[in-house]
């Protein structure tokens, strides 16, 4: 299955040699790649250099290595971990700018409202309006309550993602509003009118949902994804 490895980086061939061989299908989920000792043997190389490649073949997350008598490195099925962890950490340290991040959403979101609009279920539908409950008695208090309003609006923007049935668009808007948070605590919406409007907006976006109007539905997601991005920009930083 294997060949010995050409110079230079020698670890960077032994990461293809095994990558291809997952990537074709002659090491499947749950195989377990030979022993280190055997490895190095069938690779002529040193442990080093092999321990090196396991560990990039980690990170990109096409083997668990395990410890322990019955440990080893074994194929795992391939996840979107690596990538997610990469966008998220871009945002939490707010490498994206507020204006990438709208110009995104606003596509990304808008498209996952229409699909919802087509494919939610009526659990989905009834957990958004229960959201919309709990967000109007954040409301009611007012100001104070702007943490827990903030929360069930992204929790809304999360049911509408699961409801779209597009594992990536779900994937992908659940790392983002994972970590948009890092975005408002510098440009917080305390603001009572502000949060008003928010909560028209996803009012009216769920009620386009409901009634399975997916142009309607995009247009409003995009709609409320552009304002509230100006209303952040414009708002004074903490």
């Amino acid at each position: 299955m294997f060949q010995q490895p050409r110079k230079p980086r020698l670890f960077q061939n032994l990461v293809e040699q095994i990558e291809s061989a997952i990537m074709e299908g002659r090491l499947k989920i749950g195989d377990r790649l030979p022993s280190q000792r055997e490895m190095v043997e069938m690779f002529k190389t040193s442990r080093a250099t092999l321990r090196e490649a396991l560990r990039v073949l980690e990170q990109k997350g096409l083997i668990d290595v395990r410890l322990g008598a019955s440990g080893g490195a074994v194929i795992k099925e391939a996840g979107t971990e690596p990538v997610t962890e990469s966008l998220a950490l871009l945002l939490r340290q707010r490498k994206v700018s507020l204006t990438e991040l709208a110009e995104f959403r606003e596509g990304v979101e808008g498209i996952a409202a229409a699909l919802a609009a087509d494919r939610a279920k009526a659990e989905d539908i009834a957990k958004m309006k229960r959201l919309l409950q709990e967000a109007s008695v954040h409301l009611a208090t007012g100001v104070s309550a702007w943490r827990a309003f903030s929360e069930m609006d992204n929790r809304i923007h999360m049911v509408i993602a699961r409801a779209c049935g597009n594992a990536v668009y779900q994937c992908v808007l659940q790392m983002v509003h994972g970590n948009i948070h890092s975005y408002f605590e510098v440009h917080p919406l305390k603001d009572e009118r502000i949060m008003q409007e928010n909560f028209r907006d996803l009012t009216e976006i769920v009620q386009a949902i409901e009634q399975r109007q997916a142009i309607a539905a995009r247009s409003l997601m995009q709609s409320h994804v552009r304002r509230f991005n100006r209303y952040m920009i414009d708002q004074p930083r903490n």
